[in-house]
């Protein structure tokens, strides 16, 4: 049977900075739980063109909410063509009532004990609507065959995850609905396995946290150590710094950068978001201390909490330019369906579009308390730009010395994608903020 895997891109007029891309893990890891005997076929659209045209038997797309609506686009196209089309990932699983209106077939959660089913079930002529395992085994945790996007020079980060689950349960994140607040583990030794096949030296930990359980964490950094690989991941920053044997073991391991999640400066919202971080100075002397061990710091930001003024970009600009981090990502809160968030701000009839396109970080989809949705978009993009400019970019790499050629193509891939978002503005002001 020929299964073709696609994971659709959010918008098919671009191509995301090369530099930034990677594959997306939930399409190799159901080509792994894929019985031999089968031809799989993987399409990211990010990197190359879908034809709806190409002869297989099943065609199999993972999305996330602001590429549903390509999903679906997707779906229409090829069940016009007479195939038969499941889909499945973090939209489809919080809001599978609307995915079945598109497909054939939906998976709810996690492939694992259910995809194998499936394709069983196909090729027995009785596909169910609707498949979900409520807890998966990942003791079973299947190899990845990533071999054909290295050769192909399609990416230059591979994608990696040893746990699933996360207990913070923050009010704009729906992971917590999605694997459960419990840590679970893959087996080091499937993770390690992975990363030796794969034949590559350049990773990226997925999991919400790569040290909420830090037993697990130091074995994983001691293993992992031998294969001199480079490694970026996301970390709480208070628990890593306050055990310093678990810092040490991340960086002689090959830790090169972390994903930090500040997403706000403001005293008041840090107290609300249950990170451990409750004063400004704790943060900073938090981000000096894993940058003394040679990691690049990537801080997180979000703007839009209700408590956030105007005044909100330029603060949060100057503290990172201050304490000299590497790179940033400048986000909007986005109120993702399954989150509180979106509970609230439904409720509270302050939604302003539920074109899921637009609900990608990036894009204002909401009124703010203290701005209009305009000027929260505007202001995230003047932070951006500030923060990327030539001037800023020098004066942080004083900061980051240790690690100098990382830092620069970080910061080059970023400040092309500044160029590309300003050329958005345009449009999303004539169809999101006219009358502002």
């Amino acid at each position: 049977m020929k299964i073709l895997l696609i994971s659709p891109a959010v918008d098919t007029e671009k191509r995301t900075n090369k530099w930034l891309m990677m594959p997306q893990l939930a399409l190799y890891i159901l080509e792994g739980l894929t019985p031999p005997g089968h031809e799989v076929r993987i399409i990211e659209e990010e990197a190359e063109f879908v034809d709806c045209d190409q002869e297989c038997d099943l065609v199999a797309i993972s999305c996330m909410t602001a590429n549903a609506p390509r999903a679906y686009e997707l779906c229409a196209a090829f069940r016009k063509k007479g195939k038969t089309v499941v889909l499945g990932g973090v939209h489809p699983s919080i809001l599978p009532h609307e995915a079945m209106q598109h497909a054939d077939c939906v998976v709810v959660g996690e492939a694992e004990g259910v995809w194998e089913t499936l394709l069983n079930d196909f090729q027995n002529h009785n596909l169910q609507r609707k498949y979900h395992n409520p807890d998966p085994n990942l003791e079973k945790y299947v190899p990845k065959d990533f071999s054909n996007v290295i050769n192909k020079s399609k990416f230059h980060i591979i994608p990696i995850m040893t746990t699933r689950g996360c207990p913070y349960d923050c009010d704009f994140c729906c992971v917590t609905d999605l694997y459960g607040k419990k840590i679970r583990h893959i087996p080091i030794e499937n993770v390690v396995r992975d990363i030796k096949d794969s034949g590559a030296k350049n990773f990226l930990f997925l999991d919400d946290n790569i040290i909420g359980h830090k037993k697990y964490a130091k074995e994983l950094f001691r293993a992992i150590k031998p294969l001199k690989i480079k490694w970026g991941g996301q970390a709480s920053v208070s628990l890593l710094v306050e055990d310093d044997e678990l810092l040490q073991l991340a960086a002689e391991s090959g830790c090169k950068s972390l994903f930090v999640g500040i997403e706000s400066v403001s005293v008041e919202q840090l107290k609300t978001m249950r990170k451990g971080i409750k004063e400004i100075a704790h943060l900073e002397s938090s981000l000096k201390k894993i940058k003394k061990m040679g990691i690049l710091i990537h801080a997180s930001m979000v703007f839009g909490f209700d408590n956030d003024t105007k005044e909100t970009f330029e603060e949060t600009v100057a503290f990172l330019q201050k304490n000299k981090a590497s790179t940033a990502s400048f986000n909007v809160l986005t109120p993702y369906p399954g989150t509180r968030v979106y509970d609230n701000l439904k409720k509270e009839n302050r939604l302003t579009t539920t074109d899921w396109k637009y609900y990608d970080h990036n894009t204002v989809v909401f009124q703010p308390l203290n701005m209009t949705p305009y000027e929260l978009q505007m202001g995230k993009i003047y932070a951006r730009k500030k923060f990327y400019s030539i001037t800023s970019v020098i004066n942080r790499m004083l900061g980051n010395l240790y690690n100098p050629l990382t830092y620069f193509f970080m910061n080059y891939g970023h400040m092309k994608q500044v160029r590309v978002e300003a050329r958005r503005i345009d449009r999303l002001k004539s169809v999101l903020f006219e009358n502002q």
